[in-house]
């Protein structure tokens, strides 16, 4: 490592400035527009697709009607399951260093998002159960009194099952909050490394760890791959606004990472955030200018999603 990263010169002067306006500003805005847009309030159940409301159902529930919720459940777990064998190899190879990197810090919040959408997925399958039950016993009590018969039904039974229907707990609903949060992050951030790495860091530039072999090319592929099919699969909503997290995600890296080398004797995981490069003003505002189009690009997807699946129906 320079020396010169731990003296005054270092980090104060005009190319730090800049840098830490392009990364401090899109943080406060971010922060500002959650403040006014987030809506934390969660409901059961929603009909519209272009509906931005958060709806617990669509936590569990496919995006096609006719697709089981178990085949969603099996997904979620396969992927994390992958997913945490990745991490735990690389972690016995690298050790605790590999979350220096930003690539794994996203490997890592995608892991955590497939875990508790299995969670999700297999309340949701237990609730799929009780409202095919519930479901059958209306059809049966119809088909009873279309023959003239009277099955009296048990109030308190039905008045409860419909209560449980219509409101969740609140860390079931703070869950499903949190997991659209994570899925939204983690679609930019996917899109974001992945393009980052293979148009920039692979033809351009040489990194420790980052050496090319099976283990790089699954981290810079399976991320968005699993994400890109559950994506398909899911019935969650993709509200423009929560690109402010996105922006949140990487500013809390940099910040990481400028906090560590203050204290630490290390050298920075990518080159581009060396703020002693003359160029590193540039880097570090076409790095955020990226974070447009890789959240931009996977919005366009989802819509486009919606879009077949309408012309479909």
């Amino acid at each position: 490592m320079n020396p010169e990263i731990a003296s005054f010169d270092y980090w104060f002067n005009w190319r730090v400035l800049l840098c830490a306006v392009w990364v401090l500003a899109p943080m406060v805005v971010a922060l500002f527009v959650i403040w006014k847009y987030e809506d934390s309030s969660v409901v059961t159940q929603g009909d519209s697709e272009d509906n931005d409301v958060l709806c617990i159902d669509d936590a569990w529930r496919p995006c096609f009607e006719n697709i089981h919720p178990g085949w969603l459940l099996g997904f979620r777990i396969l992927a994390l399951c992958f997913l945490l064998a990745t991490n735990i190899a690389r972690l016995a190879l690298r050790g605790w260093r590999i979350y220096y990197y930003y690539t794994q810090w996203t490997y890592t919040l995608i892991a955590i998002y497939f875990g508790m959408g299995s969670v999700l997925s297999v309340y949701g399958c237990f609730q799929h159960k009780k409202q095919l039950r519930t479901r059958l016993t209306a059809d049966q009590v119809g088909n009873d009194a279309e023959s003239g018969l009277r099955l009296p039904l048990n109030g308190e039974k039905m008045a409860l099952l419909e209560k449980s229907k219509a409101s969740g707990s609140k860390t079931l609903r703070s869950s499903v909050h949190l997991f659209q949060i994570i899925f939204q992050m983690s679609a930019g951030a996917a899109v974001l490394t992945d393009s980052i790495y293979w148009t920039v860091i692979f033809p351009f530039l040489s990194l420790q760890d980052y050496e090319m072999g099976f283990m790089t090319v699954n981290l810079h592929t399976s991320n968005l791959f699993l994400l890109v099919c559950d994506t398909i699969l899911n019935r969650l909503r993709f509200p423009l606004f929560r690109f402010s997290y996105f922006i949140l995600w990487t500013g809390c890296f940099v910040i990481f990472q400028w906090v560590l080398h203050l204290f630490v004797s290390v050298g920075w995981p990518y080159p581009f955030l060396d703020l002693s490069l003359s160029m590193a003003p540039v880097w570090y505002l076409l790095v955020a200018l990226l974070h447009l189009p890789s959240y931009g690009l996977y919005a366009i997807f989802v819509r486009i999603k919606y879009k077949l699946k309408s012309f479909a129906s």
